[in-house]
This record gives structure tokens, C-alpha cells and sequence, in this order.
């Protein structure tokens, strides 16, 4: 019965122990130290078979306020030119939606013409009868919300015409899309921390619900990106940020596009060559 009990009794006498040096190192306080880090990322795309890149143009469209195509491409050449291995192309922006229109005006003739053979001649039946005109392929001439770009999509998928601008640019990777910056408002009720103050002058952070209006704006790019080698499209990506202020603060439209902006290229980027997150990590001492 001895041996059990200075068992017991050892086992105590370790774990005081142990709790008196764990309470003498936290009195005399653990050193440490922060060292960074950085984690690579590999890039969504293999771009080893292309030694340049042409961001040739978006179709864009929301608030007249910027020109969405305009500095898109503007900005993603850029941040190639000084992040990517790829050699970036300085050419004129792409008008795509003047093209697309184009493309879908010769489509509705091919169209009306296969209909006019097959019905035994122009605007005939066959039998001399008149034939009721086709349906037009209308693409919409502003582009206010998403819905309206849905149409333009049959732009991508013409890979002879893609085909033909790799060709003119030694078959480059081809990045293109679309972008839609809309203005945006909301009411509702915000959370915010308010500094309060107690009978003895001490001060409190709270958080306060009020009810405001906000006002910004929301971006949604979609990023396509394309082989120059055949016209195909070998990868595409979509997002959607938003931004909104205070209804009484007067933010440029183009202030607010850049800094949603900002938040998209680092995902941009990632999809063409390695990216490194950094970070810390800590060490004790």
C-alpha cells in the first residue's frame, strides 16, 4: 500500500513543480522574435510556350465616368511589364465592342443569305411566296449591367479572329475580357466603434449601430485569356469587389476603380507567373 501512495505523491510533487517553473517564466517574460516569410504560389497557367504577351482590349462598360477599357489595359501592361517573365506589347487598344458588332452584322447577312438559298431565292419561299424576315442578332450599343455583356461573349469563342491577331503579333498570349464598373449605393444599418468616457475620465471603445447611406462602386472584370497560337481560349477568370463611402464623401470614380483595382491584380498576376505571399512567423528565444 506504501508504493501506490508515493506515487501519488511523486506525481504532485512533479506537476507544483512544473506549474511553479511555467509561472516563473511567464514573471520573467519569454523573448522571441518575428522573421518573415514568404510562400511561393504557382502560376494557374503554363506561359513556357509564349515569350510575349498583348493585352489587347476589354469590353467594358457601367459609368461613363472612366473609360474601362482604356485603363485596364493601361494598367495590367504595366504590372506585367515590371512582374512577368513575358515580353508585353505596346499596341493600340483593341475597340471590341465596335468589333464585335461588326462581326455580328456579317453573321445576321450569312444568315438571311442561307435563308434566301434555301427558300429559292431573295426574301422568296420557294413558291413566290415573300418570307417573313429573320431574327437580328443585336448586340446592346451601351452596356449598363451584366446581362448586357452576356451577348458579347460570342467574341471569345472566335478563334479564327483570334487567331489572325496572334498571327499580326508572332502568337503571343492573349489576354482580354470584360469589365463593368457601376456605381453603387446602400442603406443600412453600420457597426462603429465610439470612444466613450466614464465619471472618472476613463475612456471606453463601444460599438455603436447607426444607420447610414453609402455610396460607391462595384467592379467585375473577367479576365480571358487566350492562345495566339490557335484562337483558343485556354483559361478565364471572373471577380467582384465593391467599395462604398460615406454618402457625404466625394470620391473621383477613378480613385475608386484604382483601388479596387489594387485588390484584383495581385489574383490577375497569379494566374501567369509565381507570386510569394509574405507573412511572419515567431520564434522563442
Amino acid at each position: 500500500m506504501i508504493g501506490p501512495v508515493q506515487a501519488k505523491r511523486s506525481r504532485r510533487l512533479a506537476l507544483a513543480a512544473a506549474v511553479i517553473t511555467a509561472m516563473g517564466i511567464a514573471a520573467c517574460g519569454a523573448d522571441y522574435y518575428e522573421i518573415p516569410i514568404e510562400t511561393p504560389i504557382q502560376p494557374k497557367l503554363d506561359v513556357s510556350p509564349f515569350q510575349r504577351v498583348l493585352v489587347a482590349g476589354f469590353v467594358a462598360g457601367g459609368t461613363e465616368d472612366v473609360d474601362a477599357n482604356q485603363e485596364t489595359v493601361r494598367l495590367l501592361r504595366s504590372q506585367l511589364r515590371t512582374k512577368s517573365s513575358l515580353r508585353v506589347i505596346d499596341a493600340d487598344i483593341l475597340p471590341l465592342m465596335d468589333i464585335a458588332q461588326d462581326q455580328t452584322r456579317v453573321t445576321s447577312r450569312d444568315l438571311d443569305g442561307s435563308r434566301d438559298a434555301a427558300a429559292g431565292g431573295p426574301n422568296g419561299d420557294g413558291q413566290g411566296q415573300e418570307r417573313p424576315p429573320g431574327p437580328t442578332l443585336l448586340l446592346p450599343q451601351k452596356i449598363k449591367e451584366e446581362k448586357d455583356l452576356e451577348p458579347y461573349e460570342r467574341l471569345f469563342a472566335n478563334t479564327a479572329y483570334w487567331k489572325k491577331i496572334g498571327e499580326e503579333y508572332q502568337n503571343p498570349l492573349i489576354v482580354t475580357g470584360t469589365v463593368l464598373f457601376t456605381p453603387h449605393s446602400r442603406s443600412g444599418f453600420v457597426q462603429r466603434d465610439t470612444e466613450v468616457y466614464d465619471s472618472f475620465g476613463r475612456r471606453r471603445v463601444v460599438p455603436v449601430r447607426t444607420y447610414m447611406e453609402r455610396k460607391g462602386f462595384i467592379l467585375r472584370p473577367k479576365f480571358v485569356f487566350i492562345d495566339g497560337r490557335t484562337g483558343a481560349t485556354i483559361y478565364s477568370e471572373s471577380y467582384r469587389e465593391e467599395i462604398l463611402y460615406n454618402a457625404q464623401q466625394n470620391t473621383p470614380a477613378l480613385s475608386s476603380y484604382f483601388e479596387l483595382m489594387d485588390r484584383l491584380v495581385p489574383n490577375f498576376l497569379s494566374a501567369l507567373s509565381n507570386q510569394k505571399i509574405k507573412g511572419t512567423r515567431v520564434l522563442l528565444k
